[in-house]
């Protein structure tokens, strides 16, 4: 449960991106500690060709956001933002991206190829990103060289693996993808 807000906090605002069924509504419902927002609908036989209809237990997808709250500490709160991760959801994830401090990718390595257009969008938004790789039961596991390799990363680019139903797992990625930003203010130049 989350505290109250006494309104002296200090908030950041991050998004959670990813390709379509990657697991960002799942993190942000694992994270939050509100009851969190989801605009989630049922996948119909309209998504057939435009959505992958086929992934195994797949029923839901989300239409414009997901939206939770976490409090790291009395005085710091995170809102966190889940992004649809189809294309023709793109312009939704580029409004969602404004005020937010960067983004948590999710990845889910059954479907590597879908997260480039993802990487594509966050880095022509010039977003400071980590890459978390939702480890899902049957996915394949590639060294993270590989992963670098397969997804052009940058040396610098944090890359963690994490399972978005495990709130400790999911903590890790978010503190992962907060020390990337911090060490990307101004300050830590210094």
């Amino acid at each position: 449960m989350a505290p109250p807000l006494r309104g002296n906090e200090r908030t950041a605002k991050l998004l959670i991106a990813g390709h379509f069924g990657a697991g960002k509504t799942t993190l942000v419902q694992t994270l939050s500690q509100i009851t969190p927002l989801s605009t989630e609908e049922v996948m119909t036989s309209a998504g057939v060709g435009t959505d992958h209809t086929d992934l195994p237990g797949k029923t839901k997808t989300t239409v414009a956001m997901d939206f939770g709250r976490l409090s790291l500490s009395d005085d710091l709160v995170l809102y966190l933002f889940g992004a649809p991760g189809q294309k023709r959801f793109f312009p939704v994830l580029r409004d969602l991206s404004f005020g937010s401090l960067g983004a948590l990718v999710l990845t889910d390595t059954r479907r590597l190829t879908d997260t480039y257009p993802i990487l594509e969008l966050i880095e022509g938004l010039a977003l400071p990103y980590a890459i978390a790789v939702n480890a899902f039961d049957d996915a394949p596991v590639h060294t993270d060289e590989r992963l670098r390799e397969v997804m052009d990363l940058e040396p610098s680019t944090p890359l963690v693996t994490c399972d978005a139903r495990d709130r400790r797992s999911s903590t890790d990625a978010l503190i992962v993808l907060m020390r990337h930003l911090l060490s990307l203010a101004p300050e830590a130049s210094r």
